[in-house]
């Protein structure tokens, strides 16, 4: 549980501490990009706290994601449409319906713990 913090508090370490600059044309990629990772990121903590993770399935839908995502932002690019917002609309439903997922998983078994620790008592 130690090394992903460890590995986000390194990542944002050494994004405050260097020059890199991303040029305004490569922002509508980007933003896809941290959508489909934040995406992925939840989908697999729901995965997991409803015990039906998979390791093949977390890694195919990443790529998966982001490449889908960053051909229709190409695409969208060359029709002169922002089809960029078709995906970040789609990633940001998802988001959402994960938290939600997440958090009412984490309430029942916070309950359920509850309720165990009463019937101890």
């Amino acid at each position: 549980m130690w090394l992903p913090v460890l590995g986000l508090i390194l990542g944002i370490a050494l994004g405050f501490s260097t020059e890199f600059k991303i040029p305004a044309e490569y922002s509508n990629y980007l933003s896809i990009a941290i959508l489909a990772a934040l995406d992925t990121l939840l989908g697999g903590i729901r995965a997991q706290l409803q015990n039906i993770y998979d390791e093949l399935v977390f890694v195919s839908g990443f790529f998966f994601n982001i490449l889908l995502a960053a051909a229709l932002a190409f695409l969208g690019v060359h029709l002169g449409v922002d089809l960029y917002l078709v995906a970040i609309f789609a990633f940001g439903v998802r988001l959402f319906q994960n938290i939600a997922v997440i958090r009412r998983i984490l309430i029942a078994k916070w309950s359920e713990s509850r309720q165990k620790a009463k019937k101890v008592d």
